[in-house]
């Protein structure tokens, strides 16, 4: 019954991680996602048919890592300040959400291991999905910081770059989702994001948050 928490979670995390695209957005002068119905923590408004419902019943059925994403918020660099910079601090946003709710429940964690009035059925179910939280927004932000599109990073690697270097770069565009597929499905998933992510929890668990 895993999922029955874990599900939520999921929702939960990838919700904000949009939303937090198209604030940033709206705050450097975009206002196509509010207009769009989509700056809102309304779940409904987030729902991606293949992401946010069929692949987490995969997951489900197939007793796999609980994991998906929302449906992207529509951006238009176009009405912003500065286009290209500006679609780096959007990007930019999504992941630094993810890592800020890790770091959240690290400390909510911390406060269930000293809080002795929790019984102790409740609290391991509770510390186990506050696990769930920690590793679930990890491995998004780290994911989605892959410099490949149409993944935030590729956006973020895009606004660093040089307009010289740029063009070039984002000639990979059309075969963006064939090279996450391979990244995906070889060791390379595991040196980008799994390494990362389990980097940061040891960290937590260095500085007395998690153990």
């Amino acid at each position: 019954m895993e999922w029955v928490l874990q599900l939520p979670i999921l929702f939960f995390s990838v919700v904000v991680h949009e939303f937090c695209h198209g604030w940033v957005a709206w705050h450097l002068g975009d206002d196509t996602a509010e207009r769009a119905g989509r700056l809102t923590l309304n779940p409904l408004a987030h729902v991606d048919p293949f992401g946010t419902v069929f692949l987490p019943l995969v997951c489900f059925f197939l007793h796999a890592p609980m994991f998906g994403w929302a449906k992207p918020v529509p951006v238009n660099a176009a009405r912003m300040r500065d286009s290209v910079r500006g679609l780096m601090r959007v990007a930019l946003a999504g992941p630094a959400s993810n890592l800020g709710l890790a770091l959240g429940a690290a400390f909510v964690f911390k406060a269930v291991l000293l809080s002795a009035w929790i019984p102790a059925d409740y609290r391991a179910t509770l510390l186990e999905t506050l696990l769930f939280a920690m590793t679930i927004n990890l491995v998004l932000a780290f994911f989605n910081l892959v410099p490949v599109f149409p993944l935030d990073g590729s956006r973020i690697l895009g606004g660093i770059l040089p307009r010289s270097w740029r063009k070039a770069y984002y000639k990979h565009v059309p075969y963006g989702a064939l090279i996450i597929l391979l990244l995906v499905t070889t060791k390379a998933f595991g040196a980008l994001v799994l390494f990362p992510s389990k980097l940061i929890l040891a960290g937590f668990a260095r500085l007395g948050l998690i153990g």
